[in-house]
C-alpha cells in the first residue's frame, strides 16, 4: 500500500512538472518563432527513457485514447470559435480540400512511400492516409492570433476540422486491407459515406439539444455551466462512435451549432474550453514526445527517408491537392499558394500511426517512426514560417484590435442579466449620438465606457464616439433586440 502510495506520488509529481514545463514552452515559442506543439513533444522526449530516462511509456493503446480525447476536446474548441457564417463563406473550398484534396494527397504520398520506404502498394496507401489530412489541433495552434487574411485562415480551419473523417476511414480502410483475408470492398467504400453523413446528422441533433439545456437548465454554480457544456461533446463523439459514424466530424459540427447559440454563461463557457484545450494539447504532444524512441527516430535511414517524403508532401502532394481540388475557384495563384505551405501535419498522422501498431502490421514501428518525424519537419518548417510567408505574398491583413481591459463579462444567473461587451465601429447607428438621445430596449443599462485608456463614466450628455468599448447590463429577453440594434453579429 505504501509503494502505491509513491508511485501515486511521484505520478502526480511528474505530471505537474510536465504541464508546468508545457505552460512555460509556450513562452518560449512565441519568442524562438517555432510552434509550441513542437516544444511540447520535445519536453516528452527528453523526459522519456532515451532521455532523462524519467519515464518508460511504450503503450501505443493508452498513446490513442489519450489522443482521441485530445482531440475531441480541441475540435470542441475549434469548433466553438467557429462562425456557420464563415462557414458558408468557405464551405465549397474548405470542404473540397477535406475530401479530395485528402484523396489526391495520399495518392501522391503513397506512391513516394512504395518507391522511398520499400514497402507493398497496400503499405504506402496506409501511409499515404495517415500523413493525408491537415492537423486541426496544430493549425489552431498556429493561426491563432496571426493577421493571415480572415478567409484563408478560415478555409484552413474548416479543412483542418473536417478533414479527419477522411484521414480515418482511408487508414481503417487499408489496415483492413492489410488483415482481412476476403475484405468486401463494397461495405468498406460504403462506409464512408454512413460515417460523413451520420457524424454530420448527429453533430446537428447534440449541438442543438446541447444548446437548448445549457440555456434551460438553472445549476447552483455557474462553474458547472462549462462542465456541462464539455458533456455534449463527448457525447457527441462517444454515441457517433458506437454508431461506427465519425465522431470527430459529430464534435466539431456539435460545438459550431453550440458556439453560434446564444448561451446563458457564454464567457465562461468558452474560457473554460479554451484553457482545458490547451491543457489536453499540452498532454497529448508530451505523451505523443514520450512514445516515440530518439535512439530510433534520428537515424540515418529514418532521417533520410523521413526529408525525403517530408520534401515530398510539402513541396509536391499538398500544392497539387490544393491546385486540383480549387480548380474553378476564384482564387489568386498567392493565395493557393499560401494555402499550400499552410498545410501543417499535427497530432492525427502521429495518433493515427498508432492504429497499424496496434494491428501488429509487420512494418508498423518503421511506418511510426517515419510518421512522427515527417510531423515534427512539417510543424518546424510550416508552422514557425506561416506569418512570414503570408506577409511576403501580400497576405497578411490589419492586426485585429484587442481591448486591454479585464472586466470579466458575465452572466448574472439570478437576475437573468448579462454584461455585452460592445465595440463601437462606424456602422453602429448610435455613433455620434449622446446616450440621452438613444432609444435603448427595456431592460438596458449602459455600465462604463472605455475610450483609448480612460474609462469613461456614462451619463446622458456622453456622446458615443467610434473606437469606444461600452459594457452594457441587458436582460436576456433584451439581447437579441440591442444586438439587432447594434449591428452585432455573433
Amino acid at each position: 500500500m505504501e509503494e502505491l502510495l509513491v508511485n501515486s506520488d511521484y505520478f502526480i509529481l511528474l505530471t505537474a512538472l510536465l504541464l508546468c514545463a508545457g505552460v512555460i514552452t509556450t513562452k518560449f515559442s512565441t519568442r524562438l518563432g517555432v510552434p509550441a506543439l513542437v516544444l511540447f513533444i520535445l519536453v516528452g522526449m527528453i523526459t522519456g527513457s532515451d532521455g532523462l530516462g524519467f519515464i518508460y511509456f511504450d503503450n501505443a493503446r493508452l498513446t490513442q485514447m489519450i489522443g482521441v480525447l485530445a482531440l475531441i476536446i480541441i475540435l470542441f474548441e475549434g469548433g466553438l470559435q467557429t462562425k456557420i457564417s464563415t462557414v458558408k463563406a468557405v464551405a465549397k473550398p474548405a470542404l473540397s480540400l477535406a475530401t479530395a484534396g485528402v484523396l489526391i494527397t495520399t495518392t501522391v504520398v503513397a506512391v513516394a512511400a512504395k518507391l522511398i520506404l520499400g514497402v507493398s502498394w497496400l503499405e504506402g496507401f496506409l501511409f499515404g492516409s495517415i500523413v493525408g489530412s491537415t492537423d486541426a489541433a496544430a493549425v489552431f495552434a498556429v493561426l491563432k492570433g496571426k493577421n493571415v487574411k480572415g478567409k484563408l485562415g478560415s478555409i484552413l480551419e474548416v479543412e483542418s476540422g473536417t478533414n479527419d473523417p477522411m484521414a480515418v476511414f482511408l487508414t481503417i480502410f487499408f489496415i483492413e486491407l492489410l488483415t482481412v483475408d476476403k475484405p468486401v470492398y463494397f461495405l468498406l467504400a460504403g462506409s464512408f459515406f454512413w460515417q460523413m453523413g451520420i457524424g454530420l446528422l448527429l453533430g446537428i441533433i447534440i449541438g442543438k439539444a446541447g444548446s437548448f439545456f445549457i440555456n434551460r437548465i438553472n445549476l447552483d454554480s455557474s462553474g458547472l455551466y462549462p462542465v456541462f457544456t464539455m458533456a455534449f461533446a463527448l457525447l457527441a463523439y462517444s454515441i457517433t462512435d458506437l454508431l461506427n459514424a465519425s465522431g470527430l466530424l459529430a464534435v466539431y459540427v456539435a460545438a459550431m451549432v453550440i458556439g453560434n447559440k446564444e448561451l446563458t454563461y457564454r464567457h465562461s463557457i468558452f474560457k473554460f474550453n479554451e484553457g482545458f484545450a490547451w491543457m489536453m494539447q499540452i498532454l497529448m504532444f508530451v505523451i505523443l514526445g514520450l512514445l516515440v524512441f530518439p535512439a530510433q527516430l534520428f537515424t540515418w535511414e529514418v532521417v533520410g527517408k523521413g526529408l525525403l517524403l517530408s520534401a515530398i508532401l510539402i513541396f509536391v502532394a499538398r500544392p497539387i491537392a490544393v491546385f486540383v481540388s480549387m480548380i474553378k475557384m476564384n482564387y489568386q495563384l498567392n493565395e493557393k499558394i499560401f494555402l499550400s505551405w499552410a498545410g501543417l501535419r499535427g497530432a492525427v498522422p502521429i495518433v493515427l500511426a498508432t492504429f497499424p501498431l496496434i494491428a501488429g502490421l509487420e512494418n508498423s514501428q518503421m511506418i511510426f517512426n517515419v510518421v512522427f518525424f515527417v510531423v515534427l519537419t512539417s510543424a518546424l518548417i510550416q508552422g514557425s514560417t506561416i506569418s512570414k510567408f503570408a506577409a511576403k505574398l501580400g497576405l497578411t491583413g490589419s492586426t485585429k484590435a484587442e481591448p486591454a481591459h479585464s472586466l470579466e463579462l458575465i452572466s448574472i444567473g439570478k437576475a437573468d442579466a448579462e454584461i455585452l461587451e460592445a465595440e463601437v465601429n462606424e456602422e453602429m447607428p448610435i455613433v455620434g449620438k449622446s446616450l440621452a438621445d438613444i432609444s435603448f430596449p427595456k431592460d438596458v443599462l449602459i455600465n462604463a465606457v472605455i475610450r483609448g485608456a480612460d474609462l469613461v463614466t456614462p451619463y446622458g450628455e456622453t456622446v458615443i464616439q467610434k473606437g469606444d468599448i461600452l459594457y452594457i447590463l441587458v436582460s436576456r429577453n433584451s439581447k437579441r433586440e440591442l444586438k439587432e440594434m447594434l449591428h452585432i453579429n455573433e
